[in-house]
Parts: structure tokens; sequence; C-alpha cells
């Protein structure tokens, strides 16, 4: 793909941001990364790592020109970058940012900026549990949809910019107006949050009267309740920089969840299986090629014997045949008879792949279907 620009500032060197520079470099779209953090031992890691080339503390100690500046830092850093910058930028550079909520923000980043330079919001619909610079992945962003929040005063050479850099690492860029972007992540994205922190403070609350209660817990509840794990003060930093939205659909979500409870009251077994049925059918049209802030995976269960060094030959025999392994978890393991192992591929087709090579070697292995 062709070069975006020389050099990209970066704002921030934490998962996204630093995530974001490892990819820009990886695919040649830009030839140097300059990191900004005040943060002194995230600059050290990120330049240890390869994803910067230079680290500085502010932004008014880098020299230069800049083609694109990346804010990626928290809201409240990024508005102080932001009210201060214009005076900075050339005519040409490209500003985006790549927080979770938007209109507030993009409003407030068109009246500093003043038409001194383009600005175009970003959401990069993806993430991990690791959180700052060591959780940093150059293909974190493949197969992601990338949001995109142009608005009637952003320059179409600079909505094509960002298009032509989703594009270059791997993303799916879909374009939105600020406010709806905002209620659309309200409801795939921030609800979930708190909805999974609810259901793991609930099992919190029944554990004290259950104390063996979470030696239970199975997928269901970890697959569930596992971005409940975030970290906290940024998901509190997002949920009140878009609480009017996020309270509306936790209006729909209580009705919602009110029906099924008036449904078990009256005994209502029809009217249950009719509301589990449609949420399937709801369920089912979810894209299973791309990636949120649940990766999608294509999933493979393998039977292996207990003998020493199985899960290496595993991965020893899929790796020679080229095929990656993105997830590995042992799911049940028995002293003497051996157990099972769940392995996730994000690559389309690796899931076959694997299934041909694992037959091939003698063992016994079934595809993980989506449920």
């Amino acid at each position: 793909m062709k070069k975006l620009c020389s050099t990209a500032v970066v704002v921030g060197v934490g998962l996204i941001g630093g995530s974001l520079a490892m990819a820009l470099k990886k695919d040649g779209l830009v030839d140097s990364i300059v990191g900004v953090d005040v943060d002194s031992d995230s600059l050290d890691r990120a330049l240890a790592m390869g994803a910067i080339d230079q680290g500085y503390a502010s932004l008014p100690e880098v020299r230069g020109t800049y083609g694109l500046l990346v804010l990626a830092a928290p809201v409240s850093v990024n508005r102080k970058v932001l009210s201060t910058c214009a005076s900075l930028l050339s005519r040409e550079t490209i500003v985006t940012d790549v927080g979770s909520t938007k209109a507030a923000f993009v409003a407030e980043a068109e009246q500093w900026l003043g038409g001194s330079c383009s600005f175009v919001g970003g959401h990069p619909m993806a993430g991990s549990e690791v959180a700052g610079i060591d959780g940093a992945d150059p293909y974190l962003f493949e197969n992601a949809v990338y949001l995109l929040t142009p608005t009637s005063n952003t320059q179409s050479e600079a909505v094509r910019f960002m298009e032509r850099l989703v594009d270059g690492i791997g993303a799916k860029a879909v374009c939105l107006s600020p406010d709806d972007h905002d209620a659309m992540v309200a409801a795939v994205s921030h609800v979930p949050h708190i909805v999974a922190s609810s259901l793991a403070n609930t099992a919190g609350r029944v554990e004290e009267r259950y104390p063996k209660l979470l030696e239970l817990a199975a997928g269901g509840f970890r697959d569930t309740t596992r971005i409940a794990g975030s970290n906290p003060p940024l998901w509190r930093d997002i949920c009140f920089s878009n609480r009017d939205k996020i309270l509306d659909i936790l209006g729909d979500f209580q009705e919602v969840l009110s029906d099924y409870i008036a449904k078990l009251q009256e005994g209502d077994a029809c009217g249950f299986v009719r509301s589990m049925e449609h949420a399937r059918e709801v369920r089912s049209q979810v894209p299973k090629r791309l990636k949120g802030y649940w990766p999608w995976l294509e999933e493979v269960i393998v039977t292996i014997p207990d003998e020493p060094g199985m899960i290496g030959t595993v991965a020893g025999c899929l790796g020679r045949r080229g095929v990656n392994i993105d997830d590995i978890e042992i799911l049940h393991l028995r002293e003497g008879e051996g157990g099972t192992l769940r392995l996730g591929f994000a690559q389309e087709g690796a899931a076959a792949a694997a299934m041909d090579v694992l037959h091939g070697e003698g063992l016994t292995c079934r595809r993980k279907h989506d449920s």
C-alpha cells in the first residue's frame, strides 16, 4: 500500500496507541513514529519494543512537521492537547483520536482546531484485557471494525486518508455521525460492560450465601463476564462521557429483563421460549468474521492423551504446517486419562487446516460451533 505520510505522532502509547503505532510501522504506512506520553516508563517500553522511533513527554517538544497526529491518551489529556496544539500543526496534518465516545469530543476538536487542519474522529472496535503498552499488538486491528465519525465540516480528503489508514492496518472502516456512533456503541459496547460487571457483582453477592459458588462457574459465566475484568477507571470515563445514551439503552435493557421476570412469575413458558428464540436469532446476525471487544475465533476441540509434552506436540505439528494458533485453553485434564484442548484460530480456514493436520497425526478433534 502507498505510504500515507513520512512521520506520525501518537499521543498516548498505551494499548491502542502502541498497537496503532506498531501496525503503521509494520505495514510501511509511515516512515517514522514519534510517541508522546507523560509516563517515561511507557515511552521506554515503546522504544524497546520498536513501537516508536522517538519519545517525548509533551507535544511541543516534537520538532518538525508531521502528517498524522493520533490522540490516544485519556479523554482529559486529549482535550488538553487539542486546546493548545493548533499553532503546532500544519494545514496538511490530519488529526484523529481513538476515543470510545464521539459527539462532544468531535465538536470540541473542530472548535479548537478552527480549520487550522483536518480532524476525523476515529474509534477502533478492538481491545485486549492486557492494558498499557505491554498489551500492544500490531495485529490488534486485523478484521476489526474501525469507526470514523466525519461531520459536514470534515474535508473529504481527510476522510479518504483515514479510510486508507484503516484499510492499511487490516481493519474495516465504517462511517457514522458522531451522535449515531455514541448511541450504537452504547448498545453493543458500553452497556455490555455494565451488564458483565452486574453479573459478576451478582455472583459475588450470592457467593456470600454459597461460598463455593465460583468454583462451579463454567465457560458460560466466564464468557459473559470476561470484560468485567477491564480497567474500571477507563470505563468510568467512557460511561460518564456517554451517560445519556447509555441510560437510554439501559432503559431498553431494563424493559427486556423485566419481561423475562414477568414471564417467569406468570409461568409463561411459551412466551419465555419465544423471547429466547428471538435472542438467538438476533445473536446469529452478529458478523462472525469481524473482531470487536470479543475477538472472533474459529475453535477446535482436541482430545489428547495424558503424556508428557502432548500440548507441545499439538502446537508443534500445527506450526510445522504453517497453521497459527491464536488462542489456547486446557478445558479438562484427568491424570492417567488425558483431556481436551480448545484451540482458537483467527485466520479464515485455519481451523479446517488444523483439523486436517491433527487427524493426520491420529488425534481426535472436532469443530466447536457458535451457539
